[in-house]
């Protein structure tokens, strides 16, 4: 982003501030005219701004600049699909520290397809590069978490945690490296949650994070089978969606294409499971984002599951692709900080 841009981003900023001090300091020499004057002027470079950033920084077909719909159809969900979409609200929080959040998460079901690198080079965002798997390196991992929080909140707030909610929230992935660092991580395609704040809050203060907010969500496990039951529907919104009932099963044996990339089961579990950092990048800065998390998950605890799952949103990334499926069932997650490195030396063009 030039210099001019930076500037432009802050100027209604800065215009307004001047006009409420001056207004405070001197209300006789300012007035109401020179009040309206003023907050106007910045209201009207703010709108510059914003048709500025979004030529700058253009809407693609998945991660944080995917088009972001709320489910409702009442008119502050559309004010919301504003305010989750704009990229001069994106740049003033920009800049705000980052605040650790935790969360005690409950049935964490992994759902995990071995895809063909061609289907999902497309997902790739620029500056990193796909991890890839087998003999050739013919294929990516692609898998959708699904799972509860537990009181989902900051975790300066120590014994209050307990007053935040506890949401459904799904993370559809790739595994991605930083060709220049050899940093691994996960890329978030898309994720969504069932509750507003969270999805904003993700959206507008993080750059990893694309979160969308569900129509419909739940997850279920049947303490007696161990059964686990979900479904996560968009509704009029731009979540994704898929629907599952899985049971507990002996750890399968790999066949086929699973077979040519992994040794077992283990050997799976062992690649799908750690997941340190999700990666992002932002080429209009020219850098790679990482948030670092901490994701503790004993891999014996981590319990095969067998059944049927479906999702229209699934099948457009894997095709015909079948998954494997596991469940943890509890694990604490801590979202600690978000880091940069510098992107390519050619980064992508902004648009004039």
């Amino acid at each position: 982003m030039r210099p001019v841009d930076r500037v432009l981003v802050f100027l209604p900023l800065l215009v307004a501030l001047g006009t409420g001090v001056g207004l405070y300091l001197k209300p006789n020499m300012v007035g109401p005219a020179g009040a309206a004057v003023g907050f106007s002027s910045a209201f009207a470079i703010a709108i510059v701004a914003e048709i500025r950033l979004r030529k700058l920084v253009p809407a693609e077909a998945h991660g944080r600049m995917a088009p972001w719909r709320h489910p409702s159809t009442n008119p502050l969900a559309r004010v919301l699909d504003f305010v989750a979409s704009s990229r001069l609200l994106s740049q003033w929080i920009e800049p705000l520290p980052i605040v650790a959040m935790v969360s005690d998460i409950e049935d964490v079901v992994y759902v995990s397809y071995l895809v063909p690198v061609d289907r999902l080079l497309r997902y790739v965002p620029w500056g990193l590069e796909l991890q890839r798997l087998g003999p050739g390196g013919e294929y990516g991992l692609f898998s959708f978490l699904t799972y509860r929080h537990g009181h989902f909140g900051f975790r300066f707030l120590g014994p209050l945690r307990k007053l935040m909610p506890s949401p459904v929230q799904t993370n559809w992935r790739i595994h991605v490296q930083d060709p220049r660092t050899g940093i691994k991580g996960i890329y978030f395609i898309t994720n969504a949650i069932d509750h507003v704040a969270p999805a904003l809050g993700a959206r507008l203060f993080t750059e990893g994070m694309p979160m969308h907010v569900f129509g419909r969500s739940s997850i279920v496990r049947d303490p007696t089978t161990g059964r686990v039951v979900f479904e996560l529907s968009p509704g009029a919104g731009t979540s994704p969606d898929a629907k599952g009932s899985l049971l507990p099963c002996d750890p399968p044996v790999l066949e086929d294409e699973w077979k040519a990339c992994f040794e077992d089961f283990r050997g799976f579990l062992e690649y799908t499971v750690p997941q340190n950092r999700a990666m992002s990048a932002q080429p209009w800065h020219g850098r790679v984002t990482r948030h670092e998390i901490e994701l503790p998950v004993a891999l014996d605890k981590c319990e095969p599951l067998a059944g049927t799952v479906t999702s229209s949103a699934a099948e457009v990334i894997v095709g015909s692709a079948k998954p494997l499926c596991f469940r943890v069932a509890g694990l604490y997650f801590t979202f600690s900080e978000e880091l940069h490195d510098p992107g390519p030396s050619d980064p992508r063009p902004e648009k004039a």
